[in-house]
């Protein structure tokens, strides 16, 4: 039975420990085998994207897309199967053609006749998948894992001698067998893939499910680990960030994370969490002042808004609106901010014109507007906006109009002690009422 004194020492050493790493939100160094922080990108807007309900990208929109990710810094980009039309097959070799930085890879079924046509496009690597579950060897391509096996192995050879890259991933792997998966996995990693994936194709998998099998699938390959996510339970970037702790290296991921049915994990929403845990890392690696034009280019392309509370670029993201907020964000930002928005070329709002304002807020935007008005006087206009607030919605004009009429109050009553008899004899009643703080506001 650990004593007193031993209690002591665990509760101090934790206390040091966590003077040593400020940061509580980086990697834990238990997941010894994390790659939190040197994971890479494999962006998937320009396939997985073209699966969107809303998508159409011509090449032309392609093109300018890719240079886009290319430019934000993405490792990979992930072009549809040139397979699924004539028109995809010209936009994979036109893309290939543009010199990018990012490699270009396409996604395939686990089938030769796909593979002949993929590895002729010019692309630097192929990514083929297949269906493990029960349920997509029943219901989709219905073969077994016999099959599937042989498959593999027969188009994994014939793209390795082609000298690019190969992924083999399976399909709907969570509810797969795990013995079948293993096995397979094994089997591909034997003769040599670059990587093999896991996908979480009706996006039902959890952080617990995802760390897992990550963990499990890292002692049986030597191959790096993709992992694939959907979000349809809303897990998706939760379950990007377990995996690279469990030991998968590359992420999934697509501009606002556009995809079937409602999508994979977003970009941006990665490098929310991404930055949070490893800052220099990020910041080293992707231009991340880039993300709001980026998210606007595809955003406008396939016809939908960005949401009000997207990570990063929404526009509630570094928005402060309650007083108390206000105060501590005007005296330290890190207060109420986890991210900071000049880190993604991006400034914080204030929101002031509200009836939850603080005084702390006012007298910030009386700086502003290069007036002088003490803490009190600050206080007691505060008041005014509030009792205003109570009654509609207010706007920047209403709160700024408020403050310039009380300054210019003040300032008359400050230039002769007599002009404060005088005013309440000559002013108008409503000047008067406005002054007092009474109905008029």
């Amino acid at each position: 039975m650990t004593s007193p004194e031993g209690f002591t020492k665990v509760i101090e050493e934790t206390r040091l420990n966590a003077t040593v790493d400020s940061n509580p939100y980086g990697p834990n160094p238990a997941d010894y085998l994390s790659n939190v922080s040197s994971f890479q990108l494999i962006e998937l807007t320009l396939r997985e994207g073209e699966q969107f309900a809303n998508a159409f990208f011509s090449l032309e929109k392609k093109i300018e897309i890719a240079r886009a990710l290319d430019d934000f810094g993405v490792d990979y980009i992930e072009l549809t199967s040139p397979v699924a039309s004539e028109q995809s097959r010209y936009d994979c070799e036109a893309i290939c053609k543009l010199g990018l930085k990012a490699k270009i890879l396409t996604h395939i079924r686990c089938h030769m006749d796909d593979a002949k046509i993929a590895v002729e496009t010019g692309v630097d690597g192929v990514d083929v998948v297949i269906g493990t579950s029960q349920f997509l060897r029943e219901y989709s391509h219905g073969k077994d894992m016999t099959y599937i096996a042989k498959a593999a192995v027969e188009v994994i050879e014939f793209v390795k001698s082609k000298g690019i890259e190969i992924r083999f991933s399976s399909e709907d792997s969570f509810r797969s067998d795990l013995v079948d998966l293993l096995n397979i996995y094994k089997t591909v990693d034997k003769i040599g893939v670059n990587r093999v994936g896991i996908a979480d194709t009706v996006g039902g998998a959890n952080p617990r499910q995802v760390y897992e099998l990550v963990r499990t699938l890292k002692s049986v390959v030597n191959c790096d680990i993709e992992c694939h996510f959907h979000n349809d339970t809303g897990c998706a970037i939760a379950n990007a960030y377990t995996a690279l702790e469990g030991g998968a290296k590359l992420i999934d991921v697509s501009v606002l994370g556009i995809g079937e049915r409602n999508g994979i994990t977003p970009l941006g929403g990665l490098m929310a969490r991404m930055i949070a845990a490893d800052r220099d890392y990020v910041l080293k690696k992707y231009k991340l002042h880039k993300l709001r034009d980026l998210e606007n280019l595809v955003a406008e392309a396939v016809q939908v808004n960005i949401p009000f509370n997207n990570p990063i670029t929404g526009f509630c993201a570094f928005t402060h609106k309650a007083g108390i907020h206000a105060k501590a964000i005007l005296a330290n930002p890190s207060t109420y901010e986890i991210l900071s928005p000049g880190d993604f070329g991006l400034t914080r709002y204030i929101h002031f014109a509200n009836r939850l304002t603080g005084w702390n807020a006012i007298k910030s935007r009386v700086d502003q507007l290069n007036l002088q008005l003490t803490d009190e006087q600050c206080k007691e206009v505060t008041e005014k906006i509030k009792k205003l607030g109570d009654v509609r919605q207010l706007n920047i004009d209403d709160v700024d109009s408020i403050i310039k009429d009380y300054h210019q109050d003040v300032s008359i009553l400050s230039l002769d002690p007599d002009a404060v008899g005088l005013f309440d004899k000559y002013a108008p009643a409503e000047k008067k009422q406005k002054l007092s703080g009474g109905a008029y506001l």
